[in-house]
């Protein structure tokens, strides 16, 4: 015969008769917020459980009961969820500052945000661990991920990497999870980004709108202090010399019906007499027979154009193929892509 419990019950007890009378009742319960060790506490509560009474049944099921009809709140959840909670409300400062106090664990699972985090972010970060640290997290990675992390690290680093997997097996998860919350602060630890965009970028997109003279003597500069740098910011630049060699022949009538008609004229004159017919004659060759002969006339009956006016004309029409890449209209083809087919 069972032996019914008592109803002195310990609040372990209570809790694994509330669950037991849960699930008998075919209610699904997820139970995995809870720590390991709870998770543990409550299936050695149930393996222990004998017959309970049902007067004993019944206080604490009214107890339960009395406890949820008195909660008027339920607690975020720690920093993460109080973080969560005040998402775009506060700054990254703050938010910085309240991880760094340590108020609460960084993270119940670090490795979530490891790996929502982007890979320019971690790259660098795993290039200054250790080769059996950098293998650890890896190995935690998704598998797609991981690859990209490492075919971007130098050969020999990868291979050492590789063959650092392998030993891998005997890392306790005491150890991984350490490592996860040392990864995490240093996510932390990273300085906010105030500019979108790279350096070169910034200045390529500056110079796209500076007078060609400007242009080429920035360029010049920077070529004698950091070619590589140099080389970039000239990838970055789109002008209207570079339209034959970057935009599309399909894509010339999307540019030509959005440019002002004035300024097409003029820019298109501008650029015939200054050395860029080749861009002149791939944007007069790519529209229809009538159109292109139109302006043929509308160019010589324009006469020479002044350098001030004809430079705002031409990158008016740069400006306007911009802008078409930019809502996803057109493609342009990078310097880069063209090296990659040659």
């Amino acid at each position: 015969m069972t032996r019914a419990l008592p109803q002195g019950l310990t609040k372990k007890q209570k809790a694994a008769v509330i669950v037991q009378l849960l699930l008998s009742e075919g209610t699904d319960l997820t139970l995995e917020a809870l720590s390991d060790g709870m998770q543990a506490d409550l299936a050695r509560q149930l393996a222990g459980m004998r017959a309970v009474d049902r007067g004993t049944l019944a206080s604490v099921a009214l107890e339960f009961a009395t406890e949820l009809d008195q909660l008027g709140m339920v607690a975020t959840g720690g920093v993460d969820g109080a973080l969560a909670l005040l998402d775009g409300k506060i700054g990254e400062r703050a938010v910085k500052s309240v991880r760094a106090d340590g108020v609460a664990p960084v993270s119940d699972d670090p490795w979530d945000r490891i790996k929502a985090a982007d890979n320019a972010l971690l790259l660098p970060m795993f290039d200054a661990e250790s080769v059996e640290v950098t293998a650890v997290a890896l190995s935690k990675l998704p598998v797609a991920k991981a690859a990209d992390l490492l075919g971007a690290m130098p050969g020999d680093r990868a291979r050492r990497v590789s063959y650092a997997i392998s030993r891998t097996e005997a890392v306790t998860s005491h150890a991984i999870d350490q490592i996860g919350k040392a990864l995490v602060i240093q996510l932390d630890d990273q300085p906010t980004r105030v500019f979108v965009d790279a350096p070169f970028k910034r200045v390529g997109a500056i110079l796209n709108f500076s007078p060609a003279a400007t242009r080429d003597d920035v360029l010049e500069g920077l070529g004698a202090e950091d070619a590589a740098f140099a080389a970039d910011v000239r990838k970055a630049i789109f002008t209207f010399p570079d339209i034959p060699d970057r935009l599309a022949p399909l894509d010339v009538p999307k540019i030509t019906r959005d440019v002002d008609p004035d300024q097409l004229v003029k820019a298109l004159a501008y650029a015939n007499a200054n050395g860029a017919e080749a861009a002149v004659e791939f944007i007069l060759s790519n529209m229809s027979k009538r159109m292109a002969e139109g302006l043929r006339e509308e160019m010589t009956e324009a006469g020479p154009i002044k350098t001030k006016e004809g430079e705002a004309a031409m990158t008016a029409v740069t400006g306007v193929i911009r802008s078409l890449e930019e809502d996803g209209q057109i493609t342009l083809v990078t310097p880069a892509e063209e090296d990659e087919e040659a």
